[in-house]
C-alpha cells in the first residue's frame, strides 16, 4: 500500500528512486507478501474447522513481524516507504537474519502442507466449492490469487513490471483444478500457498542482489508535485492494487482514489453465495481472502 502512494508521488514528481532503495521496497513487499498469506492460509483453515493449523501459520507470520520491527520499528502496519525510497536502510546483520529465516520457513511450508493443504476432509471442504470461471473473473475483475487461481496467468509484477521486479526470477502459479474445478476455492488456496515458495525465492534474489548506496531519494520536506495527474498499480498482497492521484500543484493531493483487492472481491459473493450451504460460504469468503478495512477505500 505504501509503496503504491510512494510510486503514484513519485511520478507526478519526477522523482527517480535509488537502486538500493527499490530493493528495500521489494524486500519488505514481498515479506509483506508472505506475512499476509500465512494469516489468510491459517484463518482459512480455523474458519473451516481445524484449529491448529492457525497457530503454526501465526508463530511464522510473527517471526516476519520481529523482522520488520527490527527494520522500521513497526510489527504490522509497518510504515517503512517513502517518497523518493525507504525511511531506513536494513539494519547490521539483518540481511544474514533475513536469510536464515527464509531457509527456516522454506521446510516450515512442507510441514504445513502435511498438516493441512493435504488433508482430506480439509481437500472435500475446499475442492468444487465456489467455482469462478475465467469469464466471471474477467467480469467481475478478479485480481491477484483469486484472479490467477482461475487460470488466468496475470501478475503486475511480470505484466507490468515496476520497481527491481524484471531484474528477478520468477514464475507465477496459476489455478489447475487439479482437486476439483479449475478456480474453485481450492485452487484460491493453493495459488496462495504456491506465492509464498515463489516470494522466498525472489527474497533470496534481492538480499543477495542488492547494491549499496543511498536507500532514499533527496526530495523537498515541503513536497510539492507540478500540477497533473497519474495512475500506477501494484501487486499487492491480494492483487492488482491501482492508485489514481491528482496534484494541483500544492503540497496537498487534490484527489487520491485507491481500488483494492477485497473491494473487488466482494463483489462477486453474492453470485457466488446463491444456493451454497452456510458452511461452503464460510468456506468461499475464507478463499477469497476478503480484508474488512480494506474494502472501504
Amino acid at each position: 500500500t505504501n509503496q503504491g502512494w510512494g510510486m503514484a508521488s513519485e511520478k507526478l514528481g519526477h522523482i527517480e528512486v535509488p537502486k538500493r532503495g527499490e530493493y528495500c521496497r521489494v524486500i519488505a513487499a514481498e515479506f509483506n507478501r508472505l506475512a499476509s498469506h500465512l494469516l489468510s492460509v491459517g484463518t482459512m483453515a480455523m474458519d473451516i474447522g481445524a484449529m491448529t493449523p492457525f497457530t503454526h501459520a501465526i508463530r511464522e507470520r510473527e517471526m516476519i513481524n520481529d523482522l520488520i520491527e527490527e527494520l522500521c520499528g513497526a510489527r504490522l502496519t509497518f510504515n517503512y516507504m517513502r517518497i523518493g525510497g525507504v525511511a531506513f536502510d536494513l539494519p547490521p546483520g539483518w540481511r544474514e537474519k533475513a536469510l536464515a529465516y527464509l531457509d527456516h520457513l522454506e521446510p516450515i511450508l512442507s510441514e504445513y502442507d502435511a498438516l493441512i493443504s493435504f488433508n482430506k476432509i480439509y481437500i472435500e471442504r475446499l475442492a468444487n466449492v465456489g467455482v469462478i470461471t475465467a469469464e466471471e473473473a474477467i467480469n467481475y475483475n478478479l485480481v491477484g490469487p483469486n484472479l490467477r487461481a482461475c487460470g488466468i496467468n496475470w501478475d503486475i509484477r511480470k505484466d507490468i513490471p515496476y520497481s527491481i521486479y524484471p531484474e528477478l526470477e520468477f514464475e507465477v502459479p496459476i489455478g489447475k483444478g487439479e482437486w476439483g474445478t479449475l478456480g474453485d476455492s481450492m485452487d484460491r488456496y493453493m495459488v496462495r500457498i504456491h506465492e509464498m515458495v515463489r516470494s522466498l525465492k525472489l527474497l533470496r534474489q534481492a538480499l543477495k542482489q542488492i547494491p549499496g548506496g543511498p536507500v532514499l531519494a533527496k526530495v523537498a520536506r515541503n513536497f510539492k508535485p507540478p500540477a497533473g495527474e497519474c495512475q500506477i498499480r501494484v501487486e499487492s498482497a491480494r492483487g492488482d492494487m491501482g492508485w489514481y492521484a491528482v496534484s494541483d500543484g500544492s503540497a496537498y493531493p487534490w484527489r487520491v482514489h485507491v481500488r483494492t483487492g477485497s473491494f473487488a472481491a466482494m463483489g462477486i459473493v453474492q453470485k457466488l453465495s446463491r444456493g451454497l450451504m452456510i458452511a461452503d460460504l464460510v468456506t468461499l469468503i475464507a478463499s477469497l481472502d476478503v480484508i474488512a478495512p480494506e474494502i472501504d477505500r
